[in-house]
């Protein structure tokens, strides 16, 4: 599975930016899709994942704020963020779970302007 993310930028708060992961490859296997993020001198931690089945999970601190989607047709994920603030700042990783199996996309850099 490979995985190549887009969509990060600069913004200011209160803004939105949408991110967006294509999965390539033995995609018939994918059981999840998410999105991580690092922020300086912290650990990486989940945003956002979408089961195959639709299910979905968020962080408490982006609850109400983010929405992650997926389309089939495309093998692609989306993270739709609103609201965003300061503290939204990091880099933004896609991952997918495969047969037990974790795999990253390259990050993409998001930065909310206070």
């Amino acid at each position: 599975v490979q995985l190549q993310a887009s969509g990060g930028g600069l913004v200011q708060a209160g803004g939105s930016l949408r991110l967006s992961c294509a999965a390539s490859g033995r995609i018939y296997s994918i059981d999840a899709l998410g999105w991580y993020r690092q922020a300086p001198g912290k650990q990486r931690e989940l945003v956002a994942r979408i089961s195959s089945g639709g299910s979905t999970a968020y962080a408490d601190s982006v609850k109400g704020r983010f929405t992650i989607s997926r389309d089939n047709a495309k093998n692609t994920v989306y993270l739709q963020m609103n609201s965003l603030k300061p503290e939204d700042t990091a880099v933004y990783y896609c991952h997918a779970l495969s047969v037990a199996r974790d795999y990253w996309g390259q990050g993409t850099l998001v930065t909310v302007s206070s």
